[in-house]
């Protein structure tokens, strides 16, 4: 799996497997859900006709509220078809971020599908690491051995360090504009991946939620071999999600910095406070 730990080691004690191949995609896709917020939503709300009664009785209005749709005003920018659609996402996400993990990202191909297929892996608790590979950290994961135990490397953390400044980096005001720009060829690309949801929104959102409940481990996390690699030995932590644990491997500072900030976009996407889970 994607989010199996295998490490290089300083301690000869503690078993050496093969340096770690698998790229880290949770933050990636964290940071791209960041670069492709948006600010602004509505609740919009539609009369329906109440049950017949009897005419003396003057009839009661009764609403069904229809799911908020997330998206700010969009740009007057003409949106080429969704495969031709590379350089103008390229321009539109430049001018927010001047991120070297930004930067990466946009020089690849196939942006907007990316993205989409990325956030609705989150969304299903999947990594999306295959599809991210263009920014996986040069170094591996690594683990230290103590009193005969292993644990994971707090070294190791700084290599996840630019792409949280990535993340916390963008304005979600100026993001709504380019969501809302963009939002029809993501749709479009959402359909061609045939989810049953009928809105990307949903899926966006869900993804949000999947990285909140991440939690955020201060102190020694403790392994266990497993495989060429290890497993978390917490239970509680070998149970989360394949996203999720990706998150956690980013260490407490950086995992903090991308929960404050997919909290705020969440929040100005419209997501309500009460949908979104706390530490």
């Amino acid at each position: 799996m994607d989010y199996d730990l295998r490490a290089v080691s300083d301690d000869p004690s503690p078993p050496a497997p093969p340096p770690s191949t698998s790229p880290v995609g949770l933050w990636v896709a964290a940071a791209v859900v960041a670069v492709l917020g948006a600010v602004y939503a509505a609740i919009v709300w539609w009369p329906r006709p109440s049950p017949p009664q009897a005419a003396s009785t003057p009839p009661k209005a009764a609403f069904v509220e229809v799911p908020q749709s997330l998206g700010g005003r969009a740009e007057a920018v003409v949106l080429p078809p969704l495969d031709a659609s590379d350089s103008v996402v390229r321009t539109l996400v430049r001018a927010l971020s001047a991120s070297p993990a930004v930067t990466a990202w946009v020089n690849t191909n196939g942006l907007i599908r990316n993205f989409t297929v990325s956030v609705a892996n989150i969304a299903d608790g999947v990594t999306p690491a295959k599809h991210l590979s263009v920014l996986r950290p040069a170094s591996g994961f690594r683990v230290l051995g103590h009193d005969g135990q292993l644990y994971v490397d707090p070294r190791g953390y700084d290599r996840f360090t630019p792409i949280a400044d990535a993340i916390t980096s963008v304005d979600p005001a100026r993001a709504a504009a380019l969501y809302a720009t963009v939002k029809p060829r993501i749709e479009e690309a959402y359909r061609d991946l045939g989810p049953s949801a009928p809105s990307f929104d949903r899926s966006l959102e869900r993804a949000i939620v999947e990285l909140l409940k991440t939690p955020t481990v201060d102190g020694g996390i403790q392994l266990r071999p497993k495989g060429i690699g290890y497993a978390y030995a917490d239970e509680r932590l070998e149970g989360l999600s394949g996203a999720q644990k990706q998150l956690l491997r980013m260490g407490p500072r950086n995992v903090r910095a991308i929960k404050a900030s997919l909290r705020n976009i969440a929040l100005a996407l419209g997501v309500p406070a009460s949908n979104l889970p706390t530490d």
